[in-house]
């Protein structure tokens, strides 16, 4: 659904990850966003080159360490993220439209158990 949704905005599914990372969590360096992400350096540097040439993110100085960048998100990069936001969540509210809500309350239970049990695998899903 949401990598649907980002591709009809030009994007993958990976670039609005990292697009929602920077919106949620602004500050961090290349080097920590992409620990956050389960990224390795070399992916996260191409996939921000990436999202700066399209002018969605840009990248500052670190105050604390002038060796290090920071990126964030621009006006328009935080646009193409909302858009991509709002589609995802219509076709997930569309996909569970006939489910009762006792069900999807017991799902999204289950599923935020798996995510909490897993938080600590340093695989990545991107």
């Amino acid at each position: 659904m949401v990598g649907a949704a980002a591709a009809r905005h030009g994007l993958t599914l990976r670039d609005h990850i990292v697009l929602s990372a920077l919106h949620k969590t602004q500050g961090l360096t290349q080097i920590e966003l992409g620990q956050a992400l389960g990224v390795d350096k070399t992916t996260m540097v191409a996939e921000l080159d990436r999202l700066e040439k399209a002018g969605l993110i840009r990248r500052e100085v670190d105050p604390r360490d002038r060796r290090a960048r920071i990126p964030a998100l621009t006006d328009a990069g935080d646009r193409r993220r909302e858009k991509i936001a709002v589609d995802a969540a219509a076709a997930e509210e569309a996909a569970v439209q006939n489910i009762d809500p006792a069900s999807l309350a017991s799902l999204r239970t289950v599923l935020h158990a798996i995510i909490i049990t897993t938080a600590d695998d340093p695989g990545s899903c991107i």
